[in-house]
């Protein structure tokens, strides 16, 4: 009798879209390793190759190596694809090109593009990724014409270019920027501090990848009807309007006091916006008061909102949980958002978040403060920029040994990714079936 050939077990969408992440970085790695990626002709350390791959695809904006400075025209190119890949998203990649080459995209393909997008169907999902392929570019073709005059101003032809890389980096939230060769290594855009236009347009282009694909879609369809949106969409615009406007304020009072009006108006701003994933700066962090520090760790880690270029637990998970405790606090039986009931799954979830990204950012900071004999106040600053995927640094990443490079690699993959989708994608084919254990009653509080 012929021995049964056993089928081999399909991957679930969130193991699909780990692996589809970790392939697009081995490749970043390979090609930013090759010589004639560096500036200067001499091949990259691995560690900082890998480093750098890791932190442009998970939009990130940490690095090593000054991007202008140390990659050439090559190796710059190749930090830009993957940053547009990895705000699009790998599995909206993917589907783009079985788009463009005509193949039918099947039922497996759109589950994982939903997981992808945090789509709540899978109807309609491939217009969907239509809609958004066509506003990214969209947007950042916008974006570099409008920043064009101001870099072609300064640096002439190569403005262009410098106006396209940072137009790209902004919507994407990425933080990397080409600014390095005219006003130092890892200035950011400091240089453009005091320029209202040029603050404005990345400001722009910040909020509206942060603000959700999802969102998008529900301004398409419903314009400025703002009670016929999503719960969703509803709550991540609230949250993230709350999130620009507060945290300027206090910038506003307690950290630019000292200037004039306009200028404090547009750093509080700028920083404001930026802090919650885009990682880009236009004053110096490290100058900031220990209370200015925290205010920005706390955004790093909410972060923007789901199906979004951002990283972070999100605006949602955050509304989530301020939801289930207000319940609480007022003997309620569920949370509720906008008149709706919020399922209790979410509340699970966004509770598991919460734990998730407190674990990982304080635990990683406590082993970065032990390795390197740092105050583990700058080193939660870090780990929050890596796991928020922000880029923010005060400056201590670049001289981090490799255990703590490592440490940042794996925060910043789990933060693009999803922690939840790392946990999913782990436990994916496990019975759930099983009987449920006796209940007893624990006291909280």
């Amino acid at each position: 009798m012929a021995a049964k050939v056993g089928r081999r077990p399909k991957m679930s969408s969130f193991q699909v879209i780990i692996l589809g992440f970790a392939a697009v970085i081995l490749a970043g790695t390979l090609l930013l390793s090759l010589p004639f990626a560096a500036s200067d002709g001499v091949p990259t350390p691995l560690r900082d190759a890998l480093f750098t791959a890791v932190s442009a695809v998970c939009v990130t904006g940490l690095i090593v190596r000054d991007t202008a400075l140390h990659w050439s025209g090559f190796g710059q190119a190749v930090i830009l694809l993957m940053i547009q890949i990895g705000g699009f998203g790998v599995v909206t990649v993917a589907a783009a090109f079985s788009m463009i080459s005509g193949q039918k995209i099947g039922l497996m393909q759109r589950s994982t593009m939903r997981e992808a997008m945090s789509a709540h169907q899978t109807g309609g999902i491939v217009q969907l990724a239509h809609f958004i392929q066509r506003g990214v570019l969209c947007a950042e073709f916008c974006g570099a014409l409008l920043l064009a005059p101001v870099m072609c101003r300064r640096f002439g032809l190569r403005g262009i270019w410098m106006s396209l890389f940072t137009s790209v980096s902004a919507f994407c939230n990425a933080g990397f920027d080409v600014m390095g060769s005219s006003s130092g290594p890892f200035s950011s855009l400091t240089s453009l501090v005091d320029d209202p236009w040029a603050c404005t347009v990345v400001i722009l282009l910040i909020v509206t990848g942060g603000i959700g694909f999802l969102t998008w879609d529900d301004i398409r369809v419903h314009g400025a009807n703002f009670r016929k949106y999503s719960l969703q969409s509803k709550t991540a615009l609230t949250v993230s309007a709350v999130l620009i406007f507060f945290p300027a304020v206090f910038l506003w009072f307690f950290e630019y006091g000292g200037l004039p009006a306009g200028g404090r108006l547009l750093r509080a701003l700028f920083q404001s916006v930026t802090t919650r994933t885009a990682g880009f700066n236009t004053t110096d962090l490290a100058a900031l008061s220990g209370a200015g520090k925290t205010v920005m760790i706390v955004l790093m880690l909410i972060g923007g909102s789901p199906g979004s270029t951002a990283g972070g637990m999100k605006t949602t998970t955050v509304a989530i949980l301020l939801a289930s405790a207000l319940s609480v606090f007022k003997n309620e039986e569920d949370a509720h958002l906008f008149g709706r009931r919020i399922a209790r799954d979410a509340v699970r979830s966004a509770s598991a978040l919460l734990m998730l990204y407190l674990t990982l950012f304080t635990g990683g900071a406590a082993a970065i403060s032990l390795i390197e004999g740092l105050p583990v106040g700058d080193c939660l600053f870090e780990t929050a920029s890596a796991v928020g995927t922000v880029g923010l640094t005060l400056g201590i990443t670049p001289g981090l040994h490799t255990p703590s490079l490592l440490i940042l690699i794996v925060l910043m993959f789990l933060g693009r990714v999803g922690g939840l989708t790392i946990i999913h994608a782990a436990f994916s084919g496990v019975d759930r079936t099983f009987a449920r254990l006796p209940q007893e009653q624990i006291t909280v509080g």
